[in-house]
């Protein structure tokens, strides 16, 4: 099967990041060559998620978005940030509310100030029914407390960029989140655990993404010189979910794109 026949759903690409601006277009047609039918861009804070939302305007029907406050930025969450976030989820090319929850392997953000932006967001979700795009890392107990306290009043949930053990992978499908793989799943040293865990999510659960320009696929050959990823990899990342899965590529390819569909609601 071609890439150009796959019609994959990269669920989560930084696409506002500043090592875009100088080819964003080449980056677009390198992603529809290779099999990307849609990208849902990132918000990870208020200026980006107003940017997200700008791409995803001028790019209709390719590119949507999330608007939310990534935990490293927590400490900037204001009234006037929530204001924001409502505002922009309440348009219909925001998808999704996030990349919200909680990180405390950086600290970028104290504890207090991650959970208390991560509580104001679950309200929006709550308030507005649009799911959510969701982050943790070392976080796992606060992160699963706060998602307990709302449920129930929100929809649906993925957890994105999923890279934990087998009991927080069960503890998310308990609560009936989706799971997001990324090129981690490619990484000898750090992601070998995720092939494993791979079979465990149901197909209707599963998604995958790039996290683009992060997260480089590790045994991608050959390597681009700038070390950047992005949404052209998606198949590649496609390739490692079906293996671990023991699935054929184009099985992967089409159970992860109509699971990414039905939960951000676009359009087949």
């Amino acid at each position: 099967m071609k890439d150009t026949d796959l019609a994959l759903v990269d669920i989560g690409a930084n696409l506002t990041h500043e090592s875009f601006r100088p080819d964003f277009d080449a980056v677009l047609d390198r992603a529809r060559a290779h099999g990307v039918a849609a990208i849902v861009v990132t918000g990870a804070s208020a200026g980006g998620s107003r940017a997200a939302h700008a791409l995803a305007q001028a790019h209709p029907g390719f590119l949507h978005a999330t608007a939310g406050v990534h935990p490293h930025h927590a400490h900037e969450y204001d009234d006037a940030t929530d204001e924001l976030l409502r505002d922009l989820v309440a348009t219909p090319d925001v998808k999704a509310v996030g990349e919200t929850g909680l990180d405390y392997y950086r600290n970028y953000s104290p504890h207090a100030a991650q959970i208390a932006a991560f509580e104001r967001q679950l309200a929006i979700a709550a308030d507005s029914g649009k799911p959510l795009f969701l982050h943790q890392r070392d976080a796992h107990a606060d992160f699963i407390a706060c998602l307990d306290a709302v449920r129930g009043r929100v929809g649906r949930a993925v957890v994105h960029c999923f890279t934990g053990e087998r009991a927080e992978l069960v503890d998310y499908l308990d609560r009936d989140c989706y799971i997001g793989i990324t090129g981690w799943i490619c990484d000898e040293r750090r992601g070998e655990h995720l092939r494993e865990l791979a079979r465990l999510v149901p197909a209707d659960r599963l998604m995958i993404e790039t996290d683009a320009p992060y997260l480089l696929p590790r045994d991608l050959r050959p390597k681009p010189s700038h070390r950047r990823n992005e949404p052209m990899y998606l198949a590649h990342v496609c390739a490692a979910v079906a293996r671990a899965r023991g699935e054929d590529v184009a099985t992967t390819a089409a159970i992860t794109s109509a699971t990414a569909r039905a939960f951000f609601g676009l359009a087949a």
